[in-house]
Order: structure tokens, then sequence, then C-alpha cells
């Protein structure tokens, strides 16, 4: 099959550090060339690849500060992509969210399109009704439940390489925080957590330019304090210990999560999870199996002295029977060839029992 993988500019493909979407799409891109499909990948020219590399631009836009229109780079990616070589594939699979619409509805080659985003925005709702025909495809069901009458044709959860990370039998010491530094991710939660508890906490995270405000006035006058170390963005090599050698995963995300990578990061790595019950997270962590999911603060606090009953080979088990680049791809060609051959795509209400459903969001209790 010849497949084009359209992917965003922000990052390359894989990001040299932080970077969920870029990621995905390398594992998903390289393990089908792995396979024998022919496939092109639009992204930047420093992206590292074994498919054929359509470079957009000689570095990652976020790397390119001086760089007055990043549109331009990315209008002629579009062109490109959906355009102009668009008859050199069978297919094209579109990571660009919503962006890419006009230009897949205007293509004669099949478009899907994997949405990457949060979508409980209400500006999306008139672009999801303009667009109706555009086939997509879910990281969660959570993610979908915004907007159900979508032409969703499956959800497709994340998946990464079995030898990525190694399973780490023994826990450690400290909790761990792993992502980035936003409101949404509350790092303050995770702060007040460990001085609640009097247990050492390692955050490892990046801080975009527009969450510097909010580091530096909510977050970094936390950070002095004993307990807290601040390590900053780590690569994939140096997640491994990082996640591996910690007592547990703290995700205190106060927002409808599409999916989180790290969840899945932690597993393969055979730590727990302690979260929010927050969108996507009841899909991926099986609550007194793999983590423990929390309604508030104060529940998140009283769970930690019950995560010595999470056997860490449970949580490696799950991560090799759920969230593995092998299955991930697999199910993309399931899509793929469904899309193809015109095939009557599962209805939503099928769709909606694949994983176990999100309940009621609660909101955490606020921190003084």
């Amino acid at each position: 099959m010849r497949i084009a993988q359209v992917a965003p500019l922000w990052e390359s493909v894989p990001p040299k550090r932080y970077g969920g979407t870029e990621r995905i799409v390398s594992y998903l891109t390289d393990e089908l060339v792995r396979l024998g499909h022919e496939v092109t990948l639009f992204a930047t020219s420093d992206s590292e690849t074994l498919a054929q590399l359509q470079g957009m631009y000689p570095q990652a836009l976020r790397l390119a500060p001086k760089l007055g229109s990043p549109e331009a780079p990315m209008v002629l990616q579009l062109e490109r992509a959906f355009g102009t070589m668009a008859n050199q594939f069978d297919i094209i699979h579109s990571h660009l969210d919503v962006t890419g619409f006009p230009y897949a509805r205007r293509c004669h080659t099949p478009v899907i399109t994997t949405l990457h985003g949060r979508l409980d925005l209400p500006e999306l709702i008139p672009v999801f009704h303009e667009f109706a025909d555009m086939p997509l495809v879910a990281i969660s069901n959570a993610q979908r439940r915004p907007l159900p009458l979508a032409n969703w044709q499956n959800t497709v959860y994340h998946g990464l390489p079995r030898d990525l990370y190694t399973f780490h039998p023994e826990p450690g010491q400290y909790l761990a925080f792993l992502g980035r530094i936003s409101p949404e991710k509350r790092p303050d939660h995770a702060i007040e957590l460990a001085k609640t508890l009097d247990m050492p906490l390692k955050i490892a995270a990046k801080i975009d330019a527009v969450n510097q405000a909010y580091f530096a006035a909510q977050v970094e006058p936390l950070m002095d304090h004993p307990l807290v170390e601040f390590v900053g963005e780590i690569t994939d090599a140096e997640k491994n210990d990082f996640i591996g050698q910690a007592y547990a995963l703290v995700c205190p995300h106060d927002w409808p999560e599409p999916f989180g990578i790290v969840l899945i990061e932690a597993l393969a790595c055979g730590t727990p999870v302690l979260a929010y019950r927050r969108g996507s997270i009841p899909e991926v962590i099986e609550h007194d199996v793999t983590g423990l999911i929390c309604e508030d603060f104060e529940d998140m606090t009283q769970a930690v002295a019950r995560i010595a009953s999470i056997h860490r080979q449970h949580c490696r088990t799950a991560f090799e029977r759920r969230f593995t680049h092998d299955r991930m791809v697999s199910d993309y060609l399931t899509v793929y060839g469904r899309l193809l051959e015109g095939q009557e795509m599962p209805s939503a209400e099928s769709l909606m029992t694949l994983c176990e459903p999100a309940t009621a969001e609660a909101v955490p209790t606020p921190l003084p």
C-alpha cells in the first residue's frame, strides 16, 4: 500500500525530547515500512524515518524562533500532501487535526484524520458540522464523546515499541511527574501531594513559552523545597529509569485528557499511576490493577498508601496486551482497508463499548 503520513511541523518526527503526536507518527510510520508498505512522511527536514521524507522546513518550527510566518511551511505541506503529490498515494493519513479538512475534502485520494487534541471546545462544533463527511479516528472514546455524530471510523489507542522501556520490578522511593508544565496538568497538585505525604517528588517537564508566566508565578515558588527536584525535559532513554525507578507516576491532570502517552510509558516500566478521573484516564488505567483513579486531591492523598497493593507486573502485562505499537499499526491498517474498500464502519454505539466508558468527571478540591 502507498501511504502518506502528514505530521505537524512544530516538532521533528520523532521529537528530540517532548512531543506526543510526533512520536506516535514516528512509531506508526516506521512500522508500516517494516511491514513492506511504501510510506512517505511529510514532516520537518530534521526528522528521522525509515520512510521517504518530504521535508517541509529545515527544523522543527518550535526551534525556529526567528521564523516570521510559521504558516508558510504549513501551507506548502498542505498543498504538497493533499494536492500536487496526492495521486502518488493510495491513502493519506493526516495528523493535523482540523487544519487539513478543507484540503482533504477536495483531495481525490482517500484521507483519514486522527484527531490528537481535545474536542470539547465550543468553537469546534461548527467546524465538525461543516465537515461532517470527514472520516475520523479518535485516540480514546472519551475524546470523541463531545462529538458523537462525527464520522468516526474507529478508536485506535496509541502504542509504544515493546522494547522502548524495560520492566522495573522493584518500586523506588519517589513520586514522578512527567509531561508539560501547564495549568491543566496541575504540577502544583503534584508538589502539594509530595509535601503533604513528606515524600520526594521528581518533575521532568517541558515549559513552553506560552506557559512561562504560569511557571514563574504559580509553580516555581513551590519548588523551593527539599522534597522537590526539577529535572527539566528528558529523552526517551532517560525516561526509562526516571519512570521505572519511581514509586508511582502522579498525573493530577485537570482537563479531558484525550489519551496521555505518559500513562502507557509508566505501564511499560511497571510503574503504577495515580491520576484524577479525567477524560480517557479510566480507559487507559484499570483502577486497583494498574493504578488508582482518584476523584479529587484528598482522595489522591489517601490513595498513595494503597499503591503498594498494585503489582508492577500487572502494569507491564497491561501494556503488552493493550498498548504496543504493533497492535496500533494493525488497528490502523484495518481502518485503511475498510476506507479503501468503502466498507460500512462499526456503529457509534458499538465503538463506544470497546473500552471502559469514562464516568462523570469530578473537580479536584482547590488548594489554598
